[in-house]
């Protein structure tokens, strides 16, 4: 009995798909003018950023006593919205840099977005620690620099200093990664520039690009060892966020559990945001052809790999706090389970923990509505797991006398309101003067992806069903 192996589905879905039509629709959003879509988005991500940037302003002006925060709870809102953000940012660099390892090439048509989310992200995340200082104009104590007070210098024992160095690298490297990648496409975009000024912009942005072999080569060459510089930062900046916690004496967050977890949560929460980046790309910029049902299915597969990662770790904290035998550490989680922030703790597992398993299916792995959903509930519950970290583990401590409650106020919920605004308002100008699918990459595939195909008009069938 013999048996054909099943035929993979194009990456790039059409049979009359040629280079230079790939040039032309990817080049499209950027050549051409915004749809109205496009700008009733950007409108509302507007007006969202600039209510942060107004809350910001009020805090720096004010001090961060107009925030939520207490004696008690000192780390709050503001910590957890840094930590989701460089949750968020990981996704990007582990498209990027482990699957261009792999050679996985599903990754050309959503590394580029993923990489400029990445350097968003990460951009979001920077704000909190300068504005939780009360004196942001004082940021720059951080870095280990000499300063007027001679001999007074950083604890390089303090994992809060490491995130700097953590950090500060993997924007670096990211920032560098996305710009090289971007370097072909711009020539591209300069070769087909008309007006002077688009053009010596791209000219300047291109640095000279001439695509000959040796220029090739050398893109290959510096990708391959960026991405090997990226890939154990993929591990380690997350691993060193979670030593904030894991190094206090804190019930619930003393634990040698935390890096492993928090790196599986960072990538489940990346590839939640780049899920929902892709679905609206998809629409406004009409990449259906490119960014495809398999493209989504795949992103849902790490999805939910990763969400039954977490779920473990869940179930791993609540039998360590068990097995430990230390009454602090057993009612630090009893509290979050049935005490004032239950609400909270349930929020987040039935987000992480039960909405992905609807991935299991795949029917609803390929549909673009419940896909679009779920990873919303996914960016939901991983703020949640946030915040439930921090501060139900500090609003009740050691001694009852000292317990408190945080109500966050309007200007928390403005700041952090006024950063997703902010993302989204970068990323859409980014749509409109960045290539956001990796052009020449694209076209690298088509061949293999396309002519291959023994019934080329299927997926496409299949995604106007989806869409519809």
């Amino acid at each position: 009995m013999v048996k054909e192996a099943e035929v993979r589905e194009p990456l790039i879905l059409g049979k009359d798909v040629t280079y230079h039509k790939i040039t032309e629709e990817v080049c499209a959003p950027v050549e051409g003018r915004a749809n109205k879509l496009w700008w009733f988005i950007f409108t509302m991500s507007l007006l969202l950023g600039l209510w942060g940037l107004g809350s910001i302003t009020y805090t720096i002006g004010r001090g961060i006593g107009v925030w939520g925060l207490n004696t008690t709870v000192g780390w709050a809102w503001d910590i957890t919205n840094f930590v989701w953000w460089v949750g968020i940012g990981h996704a990007g660099t582990l498209i990027s840099a482990v699957l261009l390892l792999f050679r996985q090439k599903w990754r050309m048509a959503i590394n580029r977005a993923a990489e400029a989310m990445t350097i968003f992200a990460v951009m979001m995340a920077a704000l909190f620690p300068g504005i939780h200082m009360g004196r942001i104009w004082m940021s720059y104590w951080v870095l280990p620099i000499p300063n007027q007070f001679g001999s007074l210098w950083v604890n390089f024992n303090s994992p809060l200093l490491w995130d700097v160095f953590a950090i500060s690298t993997y924007f670096s490297v990211s920032l560098v990664f996305w710009y090289i990648g971007l370097i072909p496409d711009f020539a591209t975009i300069r070769d087909r520039a008309t007006g002077p000024i688009a053009k010596k912009i791209y000219s300047i942005l291109s640095f000279g690009w001439t695509g000959n072999a040796k220029a090739w080569i050398r893109f290959e060459e510096v990708s391959l060892v960026l991405a090997g510089l990226a890939t154990p930062l993929v591990f380690s900046v997350h691993s060193i966020v979670s030593m904030d916690f894991a190094t206090s004496v804190i019930p619930g967050w003393h634990t040698t559990i935390f890096p492993p977890y928090f790196v599986a949560g960072a990538i489940f929460s990346g590839f939640a945001m780049v899920q929902t980046l892709l679905l609206i790309s998809r629409k406004v910029l009409n990449f259906e052809r490119y960014i495809t049902i398999q493209h989504i299915e795949l992103m849902n597969v790490v999805i939910v790999v990763t969400g039954s990662m977490v779920g473990t770790a869940y179930l791993s904290e609540l039998f360590i706090s068990w097995y430990s035998g230390v009454e602090y550490e057993s009612y630090a989680f009893l509290n979050r389970a049935t005490g004032p922030y239950a609400w909270s703790y349930w929020i987040m597992m039935t987000c992480n923990v039960i909405t992905p398993q609807f991935f299991w299916f795949k029917k609803l792995r390929r549909s673009l509505t419940v896909s679009f959903i779920l990873s919303i509930f996914v960016n939901i519950g991983m703020w949640f797991e946030r915040f439930v970290i921090i501060v139900t583990s500090l609003h009740r401590d050691y001694i009852p006398s000292n317990w408190s409650w945080f109500h966050p106020t309007w200007v928390d919920i403005g700041v952090f309101v006024g950063t997703i605004g902010l993302f989204f308002t970068l990323f859409l100008l980014f749509t409109r003067f960045f290539p956001v699918l990796a052009l020449n990459e694209l076209k690298s595939i088509l061949k293999v992806s396309g002519e291959s195909y023994r019934d080329g008009n299927k997926p496409e069938k299949e995604n106007e069903e989806l869409a519809a």
